[in-house]
């Protein structure tokens, strides 16, 4: 009998890629990594992806969780948590460690063992600590995973405050006057760690902002009008971190920029411009998430001061070897001078979000931009690059 006879099985259509949007996490930025990751599971095209949510709770626990993202919102001012989304108070999911199987295995006591599949892509919207850090990207490259945002390295230098500085000033970045007061410093001689504070105040006036070094979200920061409030702002900080960072005040405008990874390299978007908070000290986490502040998009810029932070800002990407995504912030001081205070290399999703919003301005819709930064993750692959 001719093979032409023979019957012919219908061609399978091909699998849709596996995202694994991971959220929550250890860090005090647990609740606003769930809101994030809930605005990214409303966005992501489900005819183009199938999507695994799993949620990391506050004490480190890996949770098949609820595909719920209108239970990942903050309401009446109250953050979600991935305990309220987890669907056992005990099983656990389990990524794979050998780089040539992406089997994610879900387990509960007393049950077999389940495989959920394999997973092409992680997408992790993990803020702070233990997940933005360089840690959670540490084990997807061990386990040869491909993953939204930037690798180990730039990770870890976008997270702590002290090197993300030391590697820009090395590029001929602009930073402004800070002092950090290590733990080992604090532990030993307190009195001569708050002594150097003080003298860093003197150099350069009050009010200072005492930062833990590592958090993000506004999280532990204090504005110290005085020396009155500082032991105070020293024992917050170190609430969220035993590094803090001392930061003098930097008078001018707060501008952000938002840069994406495109096939040809990175691209920043049009600025934004933070206005003074009437109802806050600073631009902190309640004015963020809580009561809305309105950032302006597109900043009022000149044209020539526009692109000389949009150019700041792939700078800033490039010179700490960020991939897919970065926020990155600037103060425009008074003297017409653009001061980098910080990058983010996974920054917020929410709705209210400035990243999404910056880039909404320039042309690339939110459903767009998760997009991208999927198709940017699957194009690299995991290792030296």
């Amino acid at each position: 009998m001719s093979s032409e006879n023979l019957p012919q099985s219908p061609e399978q259509p091909p699998r849709k890629p596996r995202v694994a949007v991971v959220f929550g996490g250890r860090s005090s930025e647990h609740g606003i990594s769930v809101v994030t990751a809930g605005a990214v599971l409303r966005a992501i095209d489900r005819t183009k992806y199938d999507v695994l949510p799993i949620g990391i709770t506050r004490d480190g626990r890996w949770a098949l969780t609820a595909d719920e993202p209108e239970r990942m919102a903050i309401i009446d001012r109250q953050q979600p948590n991935v305990e309220q989304l987890a669907e056992s108070s005990e099983g656990g999911v389990v990524l794979p460690l050998d780089p040539a199987d992406r089997e994610v295995v879900y387990s509960e006591p007393g049950s077999v063992p389940k495989a959920l599949g394999e997973v092409d892509v992680v997408f992790p919207m993990l803020h702070g600590p233990y997940g933005e850090d360089g840690t959670l990207q540490g084990l997807l490259e061990l386990s040869g995973v491909p993953y939204v945002g930037s690798g180990v390295l730039a990770s870890a230098v976008g997270q702590d405050k002290d090197y993300m500085k030391r590697v820009f000033t090395s590029f001929g970045l602009k930073v402004g006057p800070y002092v950090v007061i290590r733990p080992r410093e604090w532990q030993q001689d307190e009195s001569a760690a708050r002594k150097k504070i003080i003298d860093f105040a003197g150099e350069h006036g009050w009010p200072l902002f005492v930062k833990p070094a590592r958090a993000g979200s506004s999280f532990g920061i204090t504005k110290v009008d005085d020396l009155s409030g500082l032991d105070e702002a020293i024992a917050e900080a170190q609430r969220h971190d035993p590094k803090i960072i001392v930061e003098a005040l930097l008078r001018g405008r707060e501008i952000e920029c938002g840069v994406l990874e495109f096939e040809d390299g990175p691209r920043a978007s049009v600025p934004a411009e933070i206005p003074p908070v009437q109802s806050h000290a600073f631009y902190d986490f309640e004015a963020k998430y809580i009561d809305s502040a309105d950032g302006i998009v597109p900043a009022p810029l000149t044209a020539e001061q526009t692109a000389e932070v949009r150019r700041l800002a792939v700078e800033a990407f490039e010179a700490a070897s960020c991939e897919g995504l970065v926020r990155a912030d600037f103060f425009l001081t008074e003297d017409g001078d653009f001061v980098i205070n910080e990058i983010n290399t996974m920054p917020g999703f929410t709705p209210i979000s400035m990243y999404p919003r910056m880039w909404q301005e320039t042309g690339v819709s939110y459903p767009e931009l998760v997009d991208r930064l999927v198709q940017a993750a699957l194009r690299r692959s995991t290792g030296l690059r």
